[in-house]
C-alpha cells in the first residue's frame, strides 16, 4: 500500500485497523524518564514493566518512577519482539526519535524532538549522542552495526551534559549490553525472510575462575536489496554485515570490578537507491545519451538507475576497558577509557542515472580516544557525582569526483539547446573569445577526474562535569548541575578542481560576445549592409578605408565605448548574454583551501552549561518536576567540496589574491550549537498502570544546519529554532495476559530566526521535517499454554502526520531575481509530503524446555511507502530525485536459550 499525503482520515482508519491487531499485545517499549549507566541482566527488564523497571539514574539504582528525567527505556524482550536489528530501526516505537539513512551505508542521522544533524559529513558531530556500554561514538558509521546481547536502550530527549561527559545539545542514545555472567549461559538464533534475508547471532558467557568471567558474541546480517538496478544487474539497499565482540569481566567481590570490551564490525553493502520524482530538460538530455531514469509515477517500484553498483565498505573496531572502585561504603571511582577506529571506502554513481555521468568516491578514517574519570557519593540526603572527560579525534577524508564517458556527449545535447551550437563550436567560440580558437577543442568535461583532494580534521575538547542531588525535606529533591567545555578544532583542505568549462568566467567572456556582436551590428547599420559587418569590413570602417571613410573613422571610437558601456551594463543578463545559458553546467568551479592568510582554519570553543530541576514525590505513587537545562555542542567543519569562505571575508580574500572565477560563497563550519529546555512532568505508577506527561519548550540557538544541495552539503547555523511539546508515554495491564501501552508526541516548531538559510531568510517558518504528532501504540498478548510454554502475540502501530519534507531546494535559486530565487526555491519543495502509517507485529512460543523461542513476524505489514528525503538531482537543474523507505519486510525466527 502506498500512502504520501492520507491525512486525519487516513490516519482514523488506519488507527483502526492497527487497534483491532493490537487489541491482544503488548508495551512497545518501556517508558520512562531516567538516565542509565549500569547493565542488567539479558532476562531482566521481563521482570519488570512501565515505571517499575529498575535502572540506574544519577550512578545509582532507582525505579524509572522515581527518576525525574526524560527517557524512552526499550527492553531486551522488546528488540526480540519487534525484530529490532540496529538503532535505525528504533523509531518505529519511540515517537520522540527519528532515525534516517540515507547517502551511504554509513550515513544515519538521528533526531531527537525534531532536532538532529550530523550524517553525510564527518566534520559534523552529531546533535544526539550515541554511547554504547558508556563509550561515546561520534559518528554515525560506527553506531550501526547490529545490536548484540542488548539489555536495554534508553534515548534521553534535550540536552545531556550534568552526568555524560561529552556534551549532546539534542538528546542521548545510550546502549546498553549485558556484562559477562558468572553461570555458563547464552544465546543462539537464526532467521529468514523475504529479499533472500538471513540473520544468524550467538552469545555465550561463563566463569573462566573465581572472579574473572568472559562472553563472545557474533553474527551475519545478510539480505538481498528491495530496489532492483536493471542497468548494472544489481540490488540496492541490501545488507551484508557482521560483528565478533568479546567481553572480560574482573569482580573481586568485594570493591573493584574491571570490564574489557573489544569489537570489530564490518559493513559491505550496496546503498542506498534514489529514485528521481520530478524530471527536467536536463533529465531528457541524459535519455538522449542512452540514459534512463524511473518513471516519478513509479518511485515505489523498486527500479533505480545506476551505471554501477555502489561501494559502501566500513571496517569499525575498538578496545575499551571500564574500572570501578568502592573507596568505601559512600564513595565510588570510575574510569572508562576507549579507542575506536573507523574505516569507509565508498563509491557512488552520482547523477543517479544510467548513464556515465557523475562518480564520485571518497576514503574515510576516524582515530577516537576518550577517557573518562568520575567520583560519586551518596551521603544521607546528599548524592554526588563530579568527573571529567577528555576526547581527541582524528578525521581525513579523500574525496574524489569524475567525469564519466556520457558526460561529453550529455553536455554537447545540452550546449546545443542553450547556446545553438555544439559543444566543439561552444569551445571553439569560447577559445576565439578568450584569444586562441583553439585552446579548448576536446577539453570541455573530458572524461577523467573533474576535482579531488583531502580534508583532514583534528578536534580535542575536555569537559569538566559534576551533579549533586539534595532532599531538601522528605520528598522534595533540588538538583544542581554542571559542564565546562573546552573544544578545540583545526580543518585542512587540499582540494583541487580541474574542470576546465567550470573555471571558466562567462560573465567576462560573454562581455566580449556582447561587444563584438554589438560592433558588427552597429557598423553594419552605418554601412548600410543589411547585416552584421564582417572583421574586415570593422577593421576598414575603423581605419577610413570604408566607403564611409574618415567619417567612419571618426564615428568607431563611440561605436565602441557605446558598445562597451552596454556590455559592462547588460553582461551579467542572460536575455543579453547568450553564455550565461551555460552555467548551469559549471558545477565544479576552483577551490579557496585553508588554512590561508584570511582563514585559520581553528576554532576554539568554551562553554558552561547546566541544569537546574526540583521534583516531589506527591506520594508514593505519584510525582512531579520543573527542570531548566542548557547544552552545548561545539563548532563543526564542512568536511566536503562544498566548503566554501564566507561572503563576509570575500574583500579580504580579494585583496588576498585568493578569490578565483566564478567564486562561490558557503561556510567553511557552523559555530556552536547553545540549548536550553524548560520541562516540567508528571509522572505516576499505580501497579498495572502507568502514565508520564512532560511538558516543554526548547530552544537551540545556532542549529547547525546541513543542506543537500544536489554537488555537496551547505552548512551554516540557524539563528534560533524552537519547539513546543507534549510528551505522554503510558502502559496498562488491565488483565494478566494483556498489556497494552501508548506514547504520543506533539511538537509545534518554529525558525524564530533563521536569516542565513541556503535560501536566504526563512525566519518565521515552520522547519520541514518535524511532524505535529507521533503516535505509537502497542501491546502484548502472553497466553500460557501449561507445562510453562507460552504463545506471545505482539503489535505495534506507528504514525507520523503528514509533514512537508524538506524546507526548500537549492537547485532552483535564481541570483537574478530580487529574492535570489528564495520563494521558487521553496515552493519546488511544497508538493512533497510524508506522512507514516507503519503496523508490525509478531507471534512466539516459547518453549519452557529445553529454552526454545520460535517466531513468525513483519515489519510495515501496511507496505506503507513515503520518501524520507528529496534533493536536487546532481547535473540535472530542475530535476528532484528521493530516498524511498523500505519497504513491507517479514520473515520465522528460532531461538534457543541455555
Amino acid at each position: 500500500m502506498t500512502s504520501i499525503t492520507a491525512g486525519p482520515a487516513g490516519f482514523t482508519r488506519k488507527c483502526l485497523c492497527g487497534v483491532a491487531a493490537i487489541a491482544l499485545v503488548a508495551p512497545v517499549s518501556a517508558y520512562a524518564q531516567a538516565q542509565v549507566d549500569t547493565v542488567e541482566p539479558v532476562d531482566e527488564p521481563e521482570m519488570a514493566q512501565g515505571n517499575s523497571i529498575v535502572v540506574t539514574a544519577t550512578k545509582r539504582e532507582q525505579t524509572l518512577q522515581e527518576i525525574p528525567v526524560a527517557v524512552s527505556v526499550t527492553t531486551a524482550e522488546t528488540l526480540d519482539r519487534e525484530q529490532i536489528r540496529d538503532l535505525k530501526d528504533l523509531q518505529s516505537i519511540v515517537p520522540s526519535l527519528r532515525v534516517t539513512q540515507l547517502q551511504s551505508s554509513a550515513n544515519t542521522n538521528f533526531i531527537i524532538r525534531g532536532f538532529g544533524n550530523g550524517a553525510n559529513n564527518a566534520g559534523i558531530e552529531p546533535s544526539v549522542g550515541v554511547f554504547i556500554d558508556n563509550v561515546y561514538r561520534s559518528r554515525s558509521a560506527s553506531q550501526i552495526s547490529d545490536l548484540p546481547n542488548v539489555s536495554r536502550i534508553e534515548v534521553l530527549r534535550g540536552p545531556q551534559s550534568t552526568l555524560f561527559g561529552k556534551n549532546a545539545s539534542a538528546g542521548i542514545i545510550s546502549m546498553v549490553t549485558s556484562e559477562p555472567s558468572f553461570n555458563l549461559e547464552g544465546t543462539a538464533e537464526v532467521s529468514y525472510g523475504n529479499y533472500d534475508a538471513m540473520v544468524a547471532r550467538g552469545y555465550i558467557t561463563g566463569p573462566l575462575g573465581e572472579n574473572v568471567a568472559a562472553s563472545f558474541a557474533a553474527g551475519i546480517n545478510k539480505r538481498d536489496g528491495y530496489n532492483y538496478d536493471p542497468a548494472s544487474d544489481t540490488t540496492t539497499n541490501e545488507r551484508d554485515r557482521w560483528f565478533v565482540r568479546g567481553q572480560l569481566l574482573f569482580d573481586n567481590a568485594e570493591n573493584f570490578s574491571a570490564r574489557i570490551i573489544a569489537d570489530y564490525d564490518r559493513i559491505n553493502e550496496n546503498c542506498c537507491g534514489v529514485v528521481n520524482i520530478q524530471p527536467s530538460s536536463f533529465t531528457q538530455a541524459i535519455q538522449a545519451v542512452g540514459g534512463q531514469v524511473n518513471a516519478p509515477a513509479d518511485a515505489f517500484d523498486g527500479i533505480v538507475y545506476n551505471n554501477f553498483p555502489s561501494t559502501n565498505d566500513v571496517k569499525n573496531y575498538g578496545l575499551s576497558a571500564q574500572l570501578d572502585y568502592d573507596v568505601s561504603d559512600d564513595v565510588a571511582l570510575t574510569s572508562i577509557t576507549s579507542y575506536r577506529e573507523t574505516r569507509g571506502d565508498f563509491g557512488q554513481d552520482v547523477d543517479f542515472t544510467s548513464g556515465d555521468l557523475l562518480q564520485r568516491f571518497n576514503e574515510q578514517a576516524l582515530d577516537t580516544f576518550t577517557q573518562e574519570f568520575r567520583v560519586s557519593g551518596d551521603w544521607d540526603r546528599i548524592s554526588a557525582l563530579a568527573g571529567v572527560f577528555y576526547f581527541n579525534e582524528s578525521v581525513i577524508e579523500n574525496q574524489t569526483v569524475n567525469y564519466g564517458q556520457d558526460f561529453r556527449p550529455f553536455a554537447n545535447v545540452l550546449t546545443t539547446q542553450l547556446l545553438g551550437q555544439s559543444l566543439t563550436q561552444a569551445e571553439g567560440l569560447i577559445g576565439a573569445l578568450s584569444g586562441n580558437p583553439a585552446q579548448f577543442i576536446g577539453t570541455f568535461f573530458a572524461p577523467g577526474r573533474v576535482e579531488g583532494g583531502q580534508f583532514t580534521l583534528d578536534n580535542e575538547s575536555v569537559s569538566l562535569f559534576s551533579q549533586v542531588d539534595f532532599e531538601i525535606v522528605d520528598g522534595l529533591t533540588l538538583t544542581l548541575g554542571g559542564n565546562y567545555t573546552m573544544d578545540e578544532k583545526t580543518g585542512t583542505t587540499d582540494y583541487q578542481s580541474f574542470g576546465t568549462f567550470s573555471n571558466i568566467d562567462l560573465v567576462t567572456v560573454g562581455n566580449r560576445a556582447i561587444v563584438a556582436q554589438g560592433i558588427a551590428n552597429q557598423v553594419g547599420a552605418a554601412l548600410m549592409l543589411g547585416r552584421p559587418a564582417t572583421q574586415a569590413e570593422i577593421q576598414a570602417f575603423a581605419t577610413g578605408m570604408s566607403p564611409a571613410g574618415a567619417a567612419g573613422a571618426a564615428a568607431f571610437p563611440t561605436i565602441q565605448a557605446g558598445v562597451q558601456a552596454f556590455a559592462n551594463a547588460n553582461d551579467a543578463n542572460p536575455a543579453v548574454n547568450p553564455l550565461l545559458q551555460a552555467q548551469a553546467l559549471q558545477n565544479f568551479p576552483r577551490f579557496v583551501n585553508i588554512p590561508n592568510v584570511v582563514e585559520s582554519g581553528k576554532t576554539d570553543d568554551k562553554d558552561f552549561s547546566y541544569t537546574a530541576r526540583l521534583a516531589y514525590d506527591i506520594n508514593p505513587d505519584l510525582n512531579i518536576y520543573a527542570s531548566y537545562a542548557t547544552g552545548f555542542k561545539a563548532s563543526s567543519f564542512a568536511l566536503s567540496r562544498d566548503s566554501r569562505p564566507a561572503r563576509a571575508d570575500a574583500a579580504a580574500l580579494a585583496a588576498a589574491g585568493l578569490l578565483r572565477n566564478n567564486q562561490t560563497f558557503g561556510s567553511r563550519f557552523a559555530g556552536p550549537e547553545e540549548s536550553k529546555v524548560i520541562e516540567v512532568g508528571l509522572k505516576g505508577n499505580w501497579g498495572d498502570y502507568s502514565a508520564n506527561l512532560t511538558g516543554f519548550r526548547q530552544d537551540i540557538d545556532g542549529f547547525q544546519s546541513n543542506v543537500f544541495t544536489g554537488t555537496g552539503f551547505f552548512l551554516a547555523n540557524a539563528g534560533k529554532q524552537r519547539t513546543y511539546g507534549v510528551e505522554f508515554e503510558g502502559t496498562a495491564n488491565p488483565v494478566d495476559p494483556l498489556t497494552l501501552s501508548l506514547a504520543v508526541t506533539w511538537l509545534d516548531p518554529s525558525y524564530v530566526s533563521f536569516p542565513l538559510s541556503p535560501f536566504g531568510d526563512i525566519s518565521g517558518t515552520t522547519p520541514a521535517g518535524i511532524p505535529e504528532w507521533s503516535v505509537v501504540i502497542g501491546g502484548q498478548y502472553a497466553q500460557p499454554m501449561g507445562n510453562g510454554d507460552e504463545l506471545i502475540l505482539r503489535s505495534t502501530y506507528a504514525y507520523e502526520s503528514e509533514v512537508q519534507i524538506v524546507d526548500g531546494l537549492p537547485g532552483f535559486l535564481d541570483r537574478t531575481l530580487p529574492d535570489g530565487g528564495k520563494a521558487q526555491a521553496l515552493a519546488a519543495a511544497t508538493p512533497f509530503t510524508r506522512q507514516v502509517d507503519e503496523l508490525s507485529a509478531s507471534l512466539t512460543y516459547v518453549f519452557d524446555e529445553p529454552g526454545i523461542e520460535l517466531s513468525v513476524w513483519g515489519r510495515n505489514l501496511l507496505d506503507d511507502r513515503y520518501f524520507l528525503s528529496i534533493f536536487d538531482s546532481p547535473a540535472q537543474p530542475g530535476s528532484i530525485s528521493a530516498y524511498p523507505n523500505q519497504p513491507r519486510t517479514y520473515g520465522a525466527t528460532a531461538k534457543v536459550r541455555f
